[in-house]
């Protein structure tokens, strides 16, 4: 099970729209937090037919084969461990995840773009650590300017993130469906509230 587990393991949505699957690896974490690591259902029913899975919870519904029935599978563990990725890619979206999907310079949510802390035209260049999200208003005051010239400032310094680091800044944008049986898988080694 080689190759980028974000291709081979999480589908696009329009296929998950009935029973998806959350799809867990070895260890029992999603193999992605944002986006989840879910299947459709027929994928979920075809990898433990072909014993590549465990099926770990399931949906009431069942499907049907004329000499079949079937409960459709809601969690499934993979038998083969698939080792997550330590490079992260220079993404949009993962700079956006990085930064939280939030300007840099002042917070808002809306017109996200990216910017140059150090402007292209004063040598900078694209990389973690030079770029940043930032808001199309933020974006075009600042211009080709430095931070001192334009009077702004960063939230934060800009820095590579680790693949570890993403994964839990993912985990704070879940998805608008959470089936009752991913629970426990999403969320077991987060810290607990001490009162």
């Amino acid at each position: 099970m080689d190759g980028d587990f974000r291709t081979e393991f999480v589908r696009e949505t329009g296929a998950l729209k009935h029973h998806p699957a959350l799809v867990l690896n070895a260890d029992y974490r999603p193999l992605s937090y944002y986006p989840l690591s879910l299947w459709p259902w027929q994928e979920a029913i075809k990898a433990a037919w072909l014993d590549r899975v465990d099926i770990v919870a399931e949906y009431d519904e069942v499907v049907r084969s004329p000499s079949t029935v079937i409960r459709i599978p809601s969690v499934v563990v993979l038998k083969d461990y698939v080792k997550p990725r330590k490079r992260v890619a220079f993404t949009r979206f993962n700079l956006f995840l990085r930064d939280e999907f939030k300007c840099q310079y002042c917070g808002s949510r809306d017109n996200l773009t990216f910017d140059h802390v150090v402007p292209r035209s004063a040598g900078g260049v694209t990389s973690w650590q030079n770029v940043v999200a930032a808001c199309s208003p933020c974006n075009l005051r600042k211009g080709s300017k430095s931070l001192r010239q334009a009077r702004m400032s960063l939230n934060k310094p800009p820095r590579q993130p680790d693949a570890e680091a993403l994964r839990n800044i993912g985990r704070k944008f879940p998805p608008n469906h959470l089936h009752d049986s991913w629970i426990d898988f999403l969320y077991w080694d987060a810290e607990l509230d001490q009162q």
